[in-house]
């Protein structure tokens, strides 16, 4: 019997058209551009303003065109799978709605929650499962809305995020020369002072206190954050280049989380990579966690080639982090535009 393998074969996205640029920001806050760009990178970011919306409607939007690039028939979907940090509602799961906005009959939804890191570790959860057998396509979504617990008073948070989705197609082959080839993930579990949001779980649940002393939005100690990003980035890429013959040679592309340019160059550096092979859209997008890596690709899907080896890393709360080795499935070139 053949072996089974789980590949990328298509790629949809989606950005709200608002565009809050470092200009705008530094009228809201006590910043300036020159002061973010210096330190993180980031130009500007989309921010989803109309009112009612949640990640749900970005997540489907990605989906959606998706499906309409692929050419898929959605009733062949399996299953349907939102890695977000920034759900609709604490349930049901913001997967079920975009499945049932999609009109998918013969698939189950779930969410899938690893911060930062969620679409690389929801992408090798969704690869084994059509490795078993029993599936053979499923939609993986990253996708947050991360103004909903940015705090714009916070010089040093607010620059950072912005709001964003993108969706691929995983589905199974036997081809055994392209598709998700490796992967490494570790958690260091004493990243929850470092990263956080304080209030709205089971341990704080909300209140007046809570909203009063302004404790649902996100609390980051960027030092620290930083300093163990760069090192589990970079050690997890070269980990997995090492494992697998991966070199400067015969390395397309690096597709590292967006949350900060100096911890990319870092990665590149560790890797004796130029930065014409990294991924990088993190000026006109900002973080929005586990949208980066799906977003880089479909803003460079043109780029990138059959049989491409591509290494995906990132870094979460939680300090949850990983690299992947996916040797991409298609010509990008070929794939007509939808969006």
């Amino acid at each position: 019997m053949e072996k089974i393998n789980a590949v990328i074969t298509g790629i949809g996205g989606y950005v709200p058209d608002y565009v809050l640029n470092n200009d705008e920001l530094s009228r809201m806050v006590d910043t300036n551009d020159e002061w973010i760009m210096t330190r993180v990178g980031i130009k500007e970011r989309r921010i989803l303003t109309e009112e009612g919306l949640g990640t749900s409607y970005m997540a489907r939007k990605a989906a959606k065109q998706l499906l309409h690039k692929t050419g898929v028939d959605p009733d062949t979907i399996d299953a349907l799978i939102v890695t977000t940090s920034t759900a609709d509602y604490q349930f049901p799961s913001t997967a079920s709605i975009v499945l049932g906005k999609l009109g998918l009959k013969n698939a189950f939804a779930f969410d899938f929650w690893a911060a930062c890191c969620g679409f690389l570790y929801t992408l090798d959860v969704a690869a084994s499962m059509i490795q078993s057998g029993r599936y053979k396509k499923i939609i993986v979504i990253g996708a947050d809305k991360m103004s909903s617990v940015v705090d714009y008073t916070d010089r040093s948070t607010c620059p950072l995020f912005g709001d964003g989705a993108a969706a691929v197609l995983v589905e199974a082959t036997t081809e055994q020369n392209v598709g998700l080839m490796d992967s490494h993930f570790r958690t260091d579990g004493k990243g929850l002072p470092f990263l956080h949001i304080k209030a709205g779980g089971s341990v704080c649940p909300p209140s007046p206190f809570t909203v009063d002393h302004r404790l649902h939005y996100l609390y980051q100690e960027g030092r620290t954050v930083f300093r163990y990003a760069v090192t589990s980035m970079s050690d997890d890429c070269a980990l997995i280049a090492e494992r697998n013959g991966l070199n400067k040679d015969n390395i397309a592309f690096v597709v590292p989380h967006q949350a900060n340019m100096r911890i990319i160059e870092a990665v590149a550096k560790r890797l004796d990579l130029s930065m014409d092979h990294v991924m990088v859209n993190i000026e006109h997008y900002g973080n929005t966690s586990a949208a980066t890596i799906p977003l880089a690709l479909w803003d460079n899907e043109k780029r990138l080639k059959k049989g491409d080896n591509l290494i995906f890393t990132a870094f979460g709360a939680g300090f949850v982090h990983g690299a992947t080795y996916v040797k991409w499935g298609y010509d990008g070139s070929s794939v007509h535009e939808a969006k």
